[in-house]
């Protein structure tokens, strides 16, 4: 299968360099870089057309630009860029190569530093980029002082059209691209994927990569043949800072205090960015930053939520007080070098550490029986009837994250070819060594001890009310110690190494310009994921409550008595010796997570490029070969008294053997873009193509657990390794106007047909991967789902108003998606998928004065699916607002400002029965402000 896979590669590329020998010698090459007239920096997707030729070019990222096979002479160069005059200069162009400069400014009566400086410079340099796109997408910039418009890269991506960014915590963390699951999309930095820190997933949470070291966010939607296939939703590609970005030397400086209403604490942050070129041969770029910040969550959660009697009720309800710190360090550096006229080479580095530390203070009320009375909205519990036990605990744990990405590469430009190669590293990492999660108490109440009365009322926000046994409810010393999980390592590693390479070769024919591409990339990607708890169920001596006592900071009913944050891990610390440790439980719990895989991509591919006049196109093919090595265990939990290999056992007994798969698979992917000018600034464009998700880590890992019985019967989850990828046909249709020098009309229509969708089912009396069964929840591919929806997006400059109006910037988009699985006989909403989503701005930027009030709104969305249903888990719709604040003191200092989550929006997830929406979780976190300066030099 390899060497088929490396045959069908050569000949294509083969086949693809023939045609390109077969071409005639070039003419002349012209070439230049177009800037800002203000000569701070060069602007990328500029249009450089050859009015004589009816030629055109886009600018790269270093503001450069090319045409091969010019025939001697003088020609007229224009020169459009959102924002800016159109620019029109003389160049005579004479054999083997010409070069010019160009330089483009605002339209005339217009400050010339808004072409690239503020909320207009954001605007400008997004619409650019979007504008001459091949394919749809959708690009978030930042300004040429290093302004980003949100604090990490989820929240920056939160503003684009089609996305809705999942939270934790309050913070963006998953980003999901027209209503399909974040799994389904894939992250790039600096061209390099980036692996995933979190075991089990592929999917990147964004808020680990802080936004002053970003230069560009580009949300691509449709795919060609260069790209990897591996996204259903977009492929979010990150860009850092590079040196070629800038004309002069920059340095930037910020410090910023945060203050959290929840906690009443500030938070430091600070940051600083440079950029510096040596000569006209090297450039150097960079930037570092760090956050602290702390802040805190209040949170109930329900479960098992049952209706007796007409009476509907949970039998658990936890009030949980979140107190979190959060620390992100990030640093980038970028080294550009022009080696010759015609090759340059780059090196791109970039770091980044999440710490989190979380403190969770919990109580948990659990009925094992019915009512004893109640209403509609009421229920009243008695330990007289069955057993009540309440629960306070302690979480106490801190995690790491961190991502490594490491890219060098170059590009080389002789007459009509162009050469690309580059290879990269990316490592991605989370570690826990040293959580309690956590240290819990208890007390059980049996006979006429306790009575309990909740309100369900606030379907959001549940209370409860202690008729009687309070005494002893609030009795500290009567809580004892039961449990704790102490994780001596949990350990997830992911990295992938890289290596490319890409050879086009440009053609200028009497009906257009064509260029024949080819390419081949190899990856080769290994996740591991060890979890080794110690598992402790006694102490030996007395060991309480009150031996750790702290107080509640909780809003939303009293939890008292709590533990004390650090007072846990103080006593475990000071007592180890006494603590009793469950060696079944710790086999057991330190067994069943471990993993190992190893994934190696192989691909080649073959596209043509042609453009003539007003029309664009890409075609071509890509195909990858998968190869998989999965290692994990199969572990059983067995009862005392079951049999054994034909023994008796004595005592709970877990057995652990290794497993391991391998398998390969290959995809072949063809695509097709087309971009049409119908008029000066009336875009069309249209899109297909083929694409290829494979399962999640955690899906396809064969973790084999059995828990069996005296009597023989068992029960499992199983990991699958034999699972097949997504697999989608990808269609958009879409429409932009540029009605405006900074404005724009958009419209577009998506469809996606999705075959294999991931599914966990239930199975019974079975035998799996040789494991017999009576019970098990296994994944497996499910049926065709569809999504298909449509997107609208406005944004402009309302410079033509009168002053002062004039400084007003607006921006509105909206996406409705309708999305639709078949899974086990149920038509559901695919998972993370809103309906309708929007975002809306409102800017003001004149003078020193810089004003943004922002709104992000996403409908509800299936979270998880449940067994039917009433108990699919929902999450409420959600809107957020922010509102920003800038002033230019000086031309170098700037104060800074901004409100995050105004309207103190919770975070809701519902279950729709019995009997209308009941509550599973609720989250409220109040609003922050923030404060602070920046200096620029």
């Amino acid at each position: 299968m390899r060497d088929k896979f490396k045959r069908r590669l050569w000949m294509a590329g083969i086949s693809a360099l023939a045609l390109a020998a077969a071409g005639q010698a070039s003419a002349a090459v012209l070439s230049g870089q177009v800037s800002d007239a203000s000569g701070v920096r060069t602007l990328e997707s500029a249009l450089v057309t050859i009015v004589e030729l009816n030629r055109s070019a886009e600018t790269d990222s270093s503001g450069a630009f090319r045409f091969v096979d010019v025939p001697a002479g003088t020609y007229t160069l224009r020169t459009t860029y959102s924002g800016g005059a159109v620019t029109t200069t003389t160049v005579t162009v004479a054999e083997p190569a010409a070069s010019v400069d160009i330089a483009v400014a605002p339209p005339e009566g217009t400050v010339a530093e808004l072409l690239v400086v503020g909320q207009r410079g954001n605007l400008n340099s997004s619409l650019s980029r979007q504008r001459q796109a091949a394919g749809v997408e959708s690009v978030l910039t930042r300004d040429a002082v290093g302004q980003f418009p949100d604090q990490n890269v989820a929240e920056a991506v939160r503003r684009a059209p089609g996305v809705n960014v999942l939270n934790d915590q309050g913070e963006g963390r998953f980003i999901a691209v027209r209503g399909l699951d974040p799994n389904l999309n894939a992250a790039s930095i600096n061209g390099a994927r980036v692996p995933a820190p979190e075991s089990d997933v592929r999917s990147v949470a964004l808020d680990v990569i802080p936004s002053e070291l970003v230069e560009s966010i580009e949300i691509k939607k449709t795919l060609t043949p260069d790209m990897d296939a591996d996204t259903i939703g977009a492929s979010i590609e990150i860009n850092t800072t590079s040196a070629l970005d800038r004309l002069k030397p920059f340095f930037a400086v910020a410090a910023e205090g945060s203050y959290n209403d929840a906690t009443g604490d500030w938070s430091p942050k600070v940051s600083a960015d440079f950029s510096r070129t040596f000569g006209d041969r090297l450039g150097v770029a960079g930037g570092l930053s760090y956050y602290k910040r702390s802040f805190a969550t209040d949170n109930i959660e329900a479960d098992d939520w049952d209706e007796t009697g007409g009476v509907v009720s949970a039998k658990t309800l936890e009030f949980r007080d979140y107190d979190v710190t959060r620390k992100r360090l990030g640093g980038s550096l970028s080294f550009d070098y022009r080696l010759t006229d015609t090759t340059d080479l780059y090196a791109r580095v970039l770091a980044s550490q999440f710490d989190d530390h979380e403190y969770r203070k919990r109580l948990i009320l659990e009925m094992d029986g019915d009512p004893r009375s109640g209403t509609a909205t009421t229920a009243t519990f008695n330990s007289a009837d069955d057993r009540i036990t309440v629960i306070r605990d302690l979480k106490d744990r801190f995690e790491s994250q961190t991502i490594r990405s490491y890219v060098v590469g170059g590009k080389t430009e002789t007459g009509p070819w162009t050469f690309d190669y580059s290879t990269a590293y990316s490592k991605a990492r989370e570690k826990e060594a040293g959580s309690l999660d956590p240290t819990r108490f208890r007390q059980r109440f049996n006979g006429a001890g306790l009575e309990v009365a909740f309100d369900y009322s606030d379907m959001e926000k549940p209370t409860y009310d202690v008729i009687s046994g309070e005494a002893r409810f609030l009795d500290p010393s009567r809580y004892g110690f039961y449990r704790l999980e102490h994780t001596q390592l949990s350990l997830s590693e992911d990295e992938e190494a890289v290596v490319k390479f890409d050879v086009a070769r440009a053609f200028v024919l009497d009906s257009g310009e064509l260029e024949l591409q080819a390419g081949a990339k190899a990856r080769r990607r290994s996740k591991t994921y060890d979890l080794q708890l110690d598992y402790y169920d006694g102490y030996s001596g007395s060991y309480t409550l009150s031996d750790v006592l702290g107080r509640q900071d909780y809003g939303l009913a009293p939890i008292d008595p709590v533990p004390a944050p650090g007072a846990t891990a103080g006593h475990f610390y000071g007592n180890a010796a006494n603590y009793e440790l469950s060696d079944l439980d710790t086999a057991f719990e330190s067994a069943i997570a471990d993993y190992s895989v190893d994934e190696d991509i192989n691909a080649g591919y073959v596209l043509a490029r042609y453009r003539s006049g007003p029309l664009r196109m890409v075609g071509g093919v890509r195909v990858e070969q998968t190869q998989n090595d999965i290692r994990g265990n199969l572990v059983e939990l067995v009862e005392a008294g079951a049999t054994r290999n034909g023994v008796v056992l004595a005592d709970d007994t877990v057995f652990v053997t290794p497993q391991s798969f391998s398998r390969d698979y290959t995809d072949w992917l063809p695509s097709a873009t087309i971009r049409y000018d119908a008029a000066p600034n009336l875009i069309l464009r249209g899109g297909a193509f083929r694409s290829v998700v494979r399962p999640g880590i955690g899906k396809i890992a064969p973790r084999f657990i059995i828990e069996e019985s005296d009597a023989g019967e068992r029960e499992g989850e199983f990991g699958n390794p034999d699972l097949q990828p997504f697999e989608a046909w990808n269609f958009d249709v879409s429409a932009e106007w540029y009605f405006a020098p900074e404005a724009v009309l958009s419209g577009g229509v998506f469809y996606k047909k999705i075959d294999n969708f991931i599914v966990d089912a239930e199975f019974e009396d079975g035998v799996f991967n040789g494991v017999p069964y009576d019970e098990a929840v296994i994944p497996i591919n499910g049926e065709e789902a569809t999504v298909k929806g449509f997107e609208f997006n406005y944004q402009q400059v309302l410079a033509f108003l009168p002053q002062p109006l004039d400084g007003f910037l607006v921006g509105f988009n909206y996406t409705y998606t309708d999305s639709e699985g078949d899974v086990l006989g149920r038509k559901i909403p695919l998972p993370a998928s809103s309906e309708n989503t929007f975002n809306a701005t409102l800017g003001y930027e004149k003078g020193p004065v810089s004003l943004r009030l922002a709104a992000s709104y996403r409908d509800m969305y299936l979270d998880e699916l449940g067994g039917d249903d009433e108990t699919d888990r929902y999450v409420e719709d959600h809107i957020q607002y922010d509102l920003s604040a800038k002033y230019k003191v000086t031309s170098n200092f700037q104060i800074v400002a901004e409100l995050v989550n105004l309207g103190d929006e919770p975070y809701v997830a519902y279950q729709n029965g019995p009997n209308g929406k009941r509550l599973l979780q609720y989250e409220e976190y109040s609003w922050t402000g923030k404060i602070g300066v920046r200096a620029t030099f």
